[in-house]
């Protein structure tokens, strides 16, 4: 999760992936989300099945109730992530009121797992270090520690790229607007309303495809920030 879920929350900020086709880089952010959902899963399975091989008890501490709750939540961000924002049956008014959320849960989801992670090898090293034990800071808690401070900075580094407005997706190039299903491009009305031989005042028209572009423009930007 800390590394594949990572890399689908900044598919969208590399810079040399904005001239790739917005649904290309759906389907790779919604495919990398896809596989840390399978990894977490096998992972969950091995370890209910070591603990049980050994008669551990399971689920009583707070990083195995976290690292659950994380899961949890991730599934259901991928399912309506996979609903709402990739497959093309949902309203751009609705796309746009989700993404806020969307966005908000996934970077929430990944600052969770990273605490979990640092939950878990904490939790590991009490365990395990008996002769000398954890508190006279043996070489294997000297490296695990450091482990935990990488964990924390690369967490950190992600979160600011997913946070920073000059690493989003720039909406001029994008090579289609979203727009709904079986709508117009922007401008089509305006243009042909002018070619139609109407009197209608130019000026007029020339105001209703602004007003329509920026509402477009407005959603586009709203789907820009996926991080799904």
């Amino acid at each position: 999760l800390v590394s594949v879920l990572s890399s689908a929350i900044i598919v969208y900020r590399l810079p040399w992936t904005w001239k790739c086709s917005k649904l290309l880089m759906k389907f790779i952010h919604a495919g990398l989300n896809t596989i840390a959902m399978i990894l977490a899963i096998v992972s969950m399975v091995a370890v209910f099945e070591f603990h049980n091989a050994r008669n551990i008890p399971n689920m009583y501490s707070l990083h195995s109730w976290i690292g659950l709750t994380a899961v949890i939540f991730y599934s259901l961000q991928l399912f309506l992530g996979f609903a709402v924002f990739l497959l093309p049956f949902a309203p751009v008014t609705l796309r746009a009121a989700l993404m806020p959320i969307h966005v908000y849960s996934g970077l929430t989801i990944f600052a969770t797992v990273i605490a979990t992670a640092l939950m878990g090898i904490t939790e590991k090293l009490i365990f395990s270090l008996k002769n000398p034990a954890y508190s006279a800071s043996p070489p294997e808690a000297t490296f695990v520690n450091c482990l935990g401070l990488l964990l924390v900075i690369y967490g950190a580094l992600i979160l600011w790229m997913a946070s920073r407005p000059h690493w989003k997706r720039p909406p001029e190039e994008n090579v289609k607007v979203l727009r709904p299903v079986g709508g117009t491009p922007e401008g089509t009305e305006a243009e042909s309303t002018m070619t139609d031989g109407s009197n209608a005042d130019k000026s007029d028209l020339r105001v209703t495809s602004e007003a329509a572009r920026k509402q477009n423009l407005k959603f586009d930007e709203a789907g820009q920030r996926s991080t799904m």
